[in-house]
């Protein structure tokens, strides 16, 4: 039983640190588009920026809530990707193209699964 035990927690201790480098890296990446696209707030439309609360800006700040709180991290995240989704549907009448959207985000639905693997952290 204290075998079985230790050896999941090695798996939820992996999977957490990958999940927190993931984590950083999609930060890093998401800065970096910023920077190198030369971001002007003044000539985002108010579509866009609808977009851009939920996807980089609500996804990133689940993400950096998660290495603290994972299950509220995690879903901030993820719930901020999928309202990024129907914005984007209600507002360009299709979903984004691309597999991007998700590698960023993917730290987030990580945080989820250990939140719901660890019943006894529910509370974090």
């Amino acid at each position: 039983m204290e075998e079985t035990y230790r050896k999941g927690s090695r798996c939820a201790l992996a999977i957490r640190w990958i999940a927190r480098a993931w984590s950083v890296a999609s930060i890093v990446v998401i800065i970096a588009f910023f920077i190198g696209e030369g971001f002007e707030p003044g000539r985002v439309t108010s579509k866009e920026l609808t977009g851009m609360i939920f996807f980089p800006f609500g996804m990133c700040l689940g993400l950096i809530i998660a290495w603290w709180k994972e299950g509220l991290g995690g879903l901030v995240a993820v719930v901020s990707l999928l309202a990024f989704y129907a914005v984007h549907l209600a507002t360009a009448g299709t979903f984004p193209s691309g597999w991007a959207w998700l590698v960023f985000a993917a730290p987030g639905f990580l945080f989820v699964f250990l939140w719901c693997m660890n019943p006894g952290q529910r509370g974090k």
